[in-house]
């Protein structure tokens, strides 16, 4: 359980709220690189950390993010004119450039000097890894631009992806931590025990801090076969790295080798952005349009699976995510289709945001009481004015999630000596 008050630290995230302080201390994902396909083109809506703001891309092809209505008289500025490098309010012309600076006021005297005391609100952005990122922190805490493997790994080796969520990043993440469900939630297989996590349902975990967040262990006794073990990677403040390596029968590699994961960035108190990336683990292996389209599909967010012109699910709890009762008694464990619709349908089932107070943790939730405490341990710190774990690419960007069958008699610390290293 948590307090209702630590609850409230960690799942408020607007400006002036401590939560907020610790999530503005990192560059987070704001928008897909490919939702701003032209220069000069159409803006985009983009609401994050509770702050409304337009994103565009200008002439020379960077990208700015400024507040969503205009300093004078608080006009939208998505209904802005995209040109010259700045984007102009269409209510008196007022036009700014990616800085934020007034760089034209038409609606004013040509000797004023009115628009050099004017700008608006603009934030830095980085783009990489098919992302555009944003700082909202001080900007003399600035970090260094995100360096995951993810990210740097080549376009052909890489697929990102993302969806609406109805909830509080908090449950979201935890979801995301949580390794046990996956043999409940996500089990597509009834009866099949040549399905590793029809095996064994009480995974043990082991959780170790690091400078980013902690790594934690999953390992799954299979009797003779040996044990599953999934390493997993929790980055600060809210992403999660995993192998997939191997098949989910768990008797040889998937037909792609894959590394992936999430990031769950609050839009506000009460919804979540979910950036999904994957990359294959193997240099050799490329990830190929047609097979990421049939991947995504098989996660239930697909481009068939979104309601045409957003990132929101079809299936959602106002149709109560489509639930098969005749499925869940003999397919599937939910009788939901789609591996993240059936994250969304729980997590979005528990309330906007969930009372942890009410709850009674076990044994497999050692990785989300982990989270709890390191989150609360950052929020303290950024309040002392001191920098929390995984602001600095240095303490990320070698690391690298794997999964195998390890056989009887082996350590997974020895086979997997070589494999947790990233390679791009």
């Amino acid at each position: 359980m948590l307090k209702p008050a630590d609850n409230e630290r960690l799942t408020r995230v607007g400006p002036g709220t401590p939560g907020g302080a610790l999530f503005r201390r990192y560059w987070q994902p704001a928008l897909l690189s490919r939702e701003l396909p032209e220069n000069d083109g159409a803006p985009v809506r983009v609401r994050i950390l509770g702050e409304d703001l337009v994103a565009f891309r200008d002439t020379n092809g960077d990208v700015g993010i400024v507040d969503a209505f205009c300093p004078h008289r608080r006009a939208p500025m998505f209904f802005g004119r995209n040109e010259e490098c700045g984007l102009r309010c269409v209510y008196h012309g007022w036009k700014f450039d990616r800085s934020g600076t007034c760089v034209d006021m038409p609606s004013e005297p040509p000797d004023s000097l009115f628009k050099t005391k004017v700008t608006i609100n603009a934030y830095p952005t980085w783009e990489g890894g098919d992302i555009v990122w944003i700082y909202m922190g001080p900007r003399e805490l600035q970090p260094p631009p995100p360096n995951y493997e993810w990210v740097r790994a080549p376009k052909t080796h890489r697929g990102v992806s993302k969806t609406f969520e109805d909830a509080n990043y908090l449950q979201a993440l935890e979801g995301g931590l949580d390794t046990a469900h996956s043999s409940f939630a996500h089990n597509e297989k009834l009866g099949d025990m040549n399905w590793v996590r029809n095996r064994d349902g009480a995974p043990r975990l082991d959780v170790e801090r690091t400078d980013y967040g902690y790594t934690y262990v999953s390992t799954r006794n299979l009797g003779a076969d040996g044990k599953y073990v999934r390493v997993y990677h929790y980055v600060m403040p809210a992403q999660q790295m995993r192998g997939g390596v191997t098949s989910w029968t768990g008797t040889g590699k998937a037909d792609v080798p894959r590394l992936d994961g999430h990031m769950w960035v609050p839009i506000d108190d009460e919804s979540t952005c979910v950036f999904n990336m994957i990359w294959s683990y193997d240099e050799n292996v490329p990830i190929t349009p047609e097979w990421y389209a049939g991947d995504e599909a098989r996660w239930g967010r697909g481009a068939d699976d979104l309601i045409p012109g957003t990132f929101k699910l079809k299936k959602n709890l106002s149709n109560d995510f489509m639930i098969d009762r005749q499925m869940q008694k003999t397919k599937n464990f939910t009788g939901i289709v789609g591996l993240n619709t059936q994250d969304y349908a729980l997590q979005e089932g528990m309330g906007k945001i969930v009372d942890r107070s009410k709850e009674h943790l076990g044994t497999t939730d050692k990785a989300i009481i982990a989270c709890r405490q390191l989150l609360l341990e950052a929020v303290d710190a950024v309040a002392a004015g001191q920098p929390p774990r995984g602001v600095e690419p240095s303490t990320y960007e070698r690391v690298r999630p794997y999964d195998a069958v390890v056989p009887p008699g082996k350590t997974w610390e020895a086979e997997f000596a070589g494999e947790l290293v990233a390679k791009f």
